[in-house]
């Protein structure tokens, strides 16, 4: 089955992406406002792009056309946002952070979250997150009224203490932070305990059969 995106809407377009890219890692991000006011949000729409520097895009729209996400425009108003993931045991919490509340809501406290102050910038990150990154804005890349890509350069990371088998040489026990992914539809997730090993195959292995 073809699908024609350049006559497909909007819509449309976003329900083929999200039930066949997948799964997808969540960006739990809290900001900052110029005022002082916390806001936290989970975002699907999002990876990491390579080292050397360490970057990372999150895909942003707005709730209506018009009426651009809290995050989004406390980035732009900062410069500053801290990207936490998320784990099983932080799944329920994250859930709370995606409702729609308006900007005068503290949704951390609405989900009964804690924070940690960052080193390197203002946002604090999520205490109860198992990794968290301390993110400076490097550019956004409008693409209309609805839909940006932020893209951050990762200043810090913080990992839970118990998933670092050695922080000399930077190695981490993944299945251990115990992530989750965004499938498809309304409210479908996935975690990361079903895995399978297959190494690379080096090209005069497989000359050599």
């Amino acid at each position: 089955m073809l699908f024609d995106f350049t006559s497909l809407p909007p819509l449309d377009q976003y329900k083929l992406l999200a039930s066949t890219v997948v799964p997808r890692p969540i960006a739990w991000v809290v900001t900052i406002n110029p005022a002082g006011r916390l806001n936290a949000a989970p975002f699907s729409f999002f990876n990491v792009f390579g080292a050397g520097p360490p970057i990372l895009c999150i895909g942003i729209g707005a709730r209506k056309p018009g009426d651009a996400k809290d995050t989004g425009e406390n980035i732009r108003a900062t410069g500053e946002f801290v990207v936490n993931l998320v784990g099983q045991r932080n799944a329920e919490a994250m859930n709370v952070t995606a409702i729609e509340f308006g900007p005068e809501v503290d949704e951390l406290a609405e989900a009964g979250l804690t924070t940690l102050p960052s080193t390197k910038i203002r946002p604090p990150r999520i205490a109860e997150s198992p990794v968290a990154m301390e993110c400076r804005l490097h550019s956004v890349m409008e693409f209309g009224p609805d839909r940006a890509m932020v893209i951050g350069e990762v200043l810090a990371m913080h990992v839970r203490d118990d998933s670092v088998l050695d922080a000399g040489r930077c190695h981490i026990d993944t299945p251990k932070l115990d992530l989750i992914g965004r499938m498809h539809g309304g409210g479908w997730y996935a975690t990361t305990t079903e895995r399978f090993d297959m190494k690379r195959i080096a090209v005069e292995d497989w000359r050599t059969g």
